[in-house]
């Protein structure tokens, strides 16, 4: 009975924004300022975790929002205009990024919530967890965000960001991969960053699959 009510729930939910979205193309401005309060976390979310800064993720979800004013007429349905803003959030945060050779994230608080729940209750090890994906390239960040965060599957991260499925699966590995032996790392280290005192086996680089 709970998931009949919660079906009914999302499927009215998806019933109203299709005709808010239907109004909005047909030019109503009250329907476009509905849109953008009902998208602006997705999109200001994704922005600030790529860019790590509040002010460019602020700049970079009202770019956003303008082009999807200028392209409403080719979005046919709010799945698809769901599909639109990741892709085009992303898309934005990769090109700024990579004008941006020497950029290093160091808004820590503000990066990604990317945490297992194992890391929910060490502070300390979810800040060094969003510091290391913060530093990932461009490229595999958006993919490991599109993943955990949107919880996209492999096929929907590739059709976001245009690129092959055994691209996306590539990054995912290697990005799991690399955090996994740093995040072990920083578990084997004491507060003032020398080894504790538990035995921990060292981890030998190149063994984690």
């Amino acid at each position: 009975m709970r998931r009949q009510g919660i079906d009914c729930v999302t499927e009215a939910d998806a019933c109203a924004t299709e005709d808010v979205l239907s109004r909005a193309v047909g030019g109503e401005s009250a329907a476009f300022t509905a849109l953008v309060r009902k998208y602006q976390r997705l999109v200001y979310s994704l922005a600030l975790r790529m860019l790590s800064d509040r002010h460019k993720a602020e700049d970079l979800a009202q770019d956003v929002f303008l082009q999807l004013h200028r392209s409403l007429a080719s979005i046919e349905s709010a799945a698809h205009l769901s599909f639109w803003l990741r892709r085009v959030t992303i898309n934005r945060a990769i090109d700024r990024l990579r004008r941006e050779p020497r950029y290093e994230a160091v808004s820590l608080e503000e990066g990604l919530l990317l945490v297992s729940d194992a890391c929910d209750e060490d502070p300390l090890l979810q800040r060094r967890l969003r510091e290391l994906v913060g530093r990932l390239p461009a490229a595999p960040r958006a993919v490991v965000l599109l993943r955990y965060q949107e919880d996209l599957d492999p096929v929907e991260i590739a059709r976001t960001l245009s690129m092959s499925i055994n691209t996306v699966k590539s990054h995912l590995k290697r990005s799991l991969a690399i955090l996994r032996e740093q995040v072990e790392n920083t578990a084997a280290m004491g507060p003032e960053g020398t080894a504790s005192r538990l035995d921990h086996s060292p981890t030998k680089h190149g063994s984690v699959t």
